[in-house]
């Protein structure tokens, strides 16, 4: 793993930021906090011996400064103070991003109409089964991806980057896209057309429909000026299982892979270019649009 991988892996940042100031909350709480606190006494059992001394030769003590000298002496060194003050929040956040919830920003126009640029959304990280934080490592199962769901995972071509689809093939699927419409396993999907979408950045409009996937009704865009072949297709792993021709193509799924497509099926680097989603690349699946700062509209969960 290169630094820039490092740099780029924000939960490994966060695990090895729990770690180091969990490490140093402990030895102080256990260790450094009891030498302080011996030290102190030493120190107390000194200026109290002295202060007798005064008063047993009929000079009057000063006791002002005691507990001055006292709350300097038990004084944690910054570091630690700040180690022990973020420890708990740093774990916290820790937990809740490996196990629970995490959140991402939509980057780019793949996902349209569904999700947006700019979205900041939220993934569901244990309804896919409970992954150890780094190395993803699948340790309880609780249940599997399925068509229609929308999916964060790790880019197979670079594992630093995560990237978000729809599922449309699960294993054991047969998967064709013929002139731009869905076939699973010898059915084709159900489409509904809508009026055409614009799409406000580019003043451009693309064709609008319902696809209802496994019984998950989302939109999807194509554009009629894209061909319905796919251009330069990888040499990914199974490549043997995809056949594509002029009209589109057809994939089989292999066990423990899921293949993924964008909504806005003419726009969308996906699985028809650099193939199937291994299980290991899972993040988690995406529910929720908490937050759009360029539209507050957007704010709710989503299909």
């Amino acid at each position: 793993m290169t630094l820039q991988d490092i740099l780029g892996n924000f939960s490994l940042i966060l695990f090895i930021l729990t770690v180091v100031t969990g490490v140093i909350w402990f030895l102080d709480t256990f260790h450094l906090a009891r030498k302080r606190r011996a030290r102190a006494d030493a120190v107390l059992a000194e200026f109290d011996a002295r202060n007798a001394k005064l008063a047993g030769d009929g000079i009057k003590p000063d006791d002002n400064g005691r507990a001055a000298l006292k709350a300097n002496l038990l004084r944690q060194p910054t570091w630690i103070e700040y180690s022990g003050s973020f420890f708990p929040v740093i774990a916290l956040v820790f937990f809740l991003r490996s196990f629970l919830y995490e959140p991402f920003k939509i980057p780019s126009t793949s996902m349209l109409p569904t999700l947006q640029v700019g979205d900041l959304i939220l993934v569901n990280k244990y309804t896919y089964g409970i992954r150890l934080p780094i190395i993803n490592k699948k340790v309880i199962e609780i249940g599997d991806p399925q068509r229609g769901d929308v999916m964060v995972f790790k880019f197979p071509e670079n594992m630093s980057l995560d990237y978000i689809k729809r599922v449309v093939g699960v294993p054991g699927d047969t998967v064709t896209y013929r002139n731009k419409r869905l076939i699973v396993n010898g059915k084709p999907v159900s489409y509904k057309p809508l009026p055409d979408y614009l799409d406000e950045e580019t003043l451009s409009y693309s064709k609008n429909f319902t696809e209802n996937l496994n019984g998950v009704a989302h939109n999807i865009l194509t554009n009629p000026r894209a061909p319905a072949y796919v251009p330069n297709p990888h040499d990914f792993p199974h490549r043997e299982l995809c056949s594509y021709d002029a009209e589109g193509f057809t994939c089989k799924v292999p066990a423990g892979q899921y293949f993924m497509m964008g909504d806005n099926r003419d726009n969308s680097l996906d699985s028809r270019y650099w193939g199937f989603v291994p299980d290991r690349n899972i993040v988690g699946k995406a529910f929720l649009v908490w937050m759009n700062l360029g539209d507050l509209g957007r704010i709710g969960s989503f299909k």
